[in-house]
């Protein structure tokens, strides 16, 4: 009985980590697939050479991407968004779920303010209402258009909300009685105790800001104020050679394959997420897991 319970025991065991290791393989070999196609020459993409490893290594690609004015107009564009937009998502998201993780005896109407964002959440006004209040406000084609929108994401209030409610009580209150108000007691209790739901949060915000695509489509007129995601969504996606109009890019362009080119925007566009995730990891499981658990 004992050795069907083991055996089952490290079955059960094996599965698991042959789904997690498959899973984990499905996310890492698309990306090495994209890279090895951005230092492979163009004739061995033509030829289908290409896997996960590079073949007759070539930075061309690369080279070609480096005097491209749009594409690193696009990533200076998205790097004053998300340092903006993460600013203020973050101020804003802190100050909304501060007063929200109080008893109730503190701030009676919590419960009805914290109804009244998770109905937004859940219920938005629209994309036409939301394009008419962006454009009477005068906020087209400007960098307030990709950050004002989504200011405020509810997700990640009732994330840090619930991390702020299962700190120590005893905290608050001896801090009171040493005279403390709210300002000091979130600045100098509450935030350096939140270090792994700020470092969830604001992990979550640089992403959504880096990847969001759709908002710089809808406000912005001219492609010159694409965010990198808009960029790669309409250059690369949908690579038109009527883009390019200098004869040298022409002329790089063909000694290159198309195919290198966009793979080595994406990886380069991916790549300041990769740069930036090692420093929050050590936050980040403790941070969702205990955000994520309600008194």
């Amino acid at each position: 009985m004992v050795q069907n319970k083991t055996f089952s025991h490290r079955l059960v065991t094996a599965l698991n980590y042959g789904f997690l290791l498959a899973l984990g393989l499905l996310c890492i070999l698309p990306l090495l697939n994209v890279l090895a196609v951005s230092f492979s020459s163009k004739e061995a993409i033509l030829a289908g050479k290409v896997t996960f490893w590079p073949v007759e290594f070539s930075i061309k690609a690369y080279a070609f991407v480096a005097v491209k004015k749009e594409f690193l107009r696009s990533i200076g564009i998205s790097l004053e968004r998300v340092l903006l937009g993460t600013t203020i998502s973050m101020i804003l998201t802190i100050l909304t779920a501060y007063p929200l993780s109080r008893e109730v005896k503190a701030f009676k109407s919590r419960t009805a303010y914290a109804w009244i964002f998770v109905f937004t959440m859940l219920f938005s006004g629209g994309l036409v209402p939301g394009y008419v209040v962006v454009k009477q406000l005068g906020l087209m084609d400007t960098m307030w258009a990709l950050v004002l929108p989504g200011a405020v994401p509810i997700f990640n209030v009732i994330l840090m909300l619930n991390f702020m409610r299962n700190l120590p009580k005893e905290l608050s209150e001896a801090a009171f009685i040493d005279g403390a108000g709210h300002w000091q007691l979130l600045w100098r209790v509450v935030l350096p105790l939140s270090l792994p739901s700020l470092a969830t949060v604001g992990l979550f915000t640089i992403v959504g800001q880096w990847n969001e695509w759709f908002h710089g489509i809808l406000y912005m007129n001219d492609p010159k104020h694409y965010p990198l995601a808009s960029y790669l969504q309409t250059i690369v996606i949908r690579y038109d050679l009527t883009q390019i109009r200098s004869p040298e890019e022409m002329q790089m362009l063909s000694t290159i394959n198309d195919r290198a080119v966009r793979a080595a925007q994406i990886f380069l566009g991916a790549l300041p997420i990769f740069l930036v995730y090692p420093f929050l990891q050590r936050y980040f499981m403790s941070g969702i897991v205990l955000g994520s658990v309600k008194e």
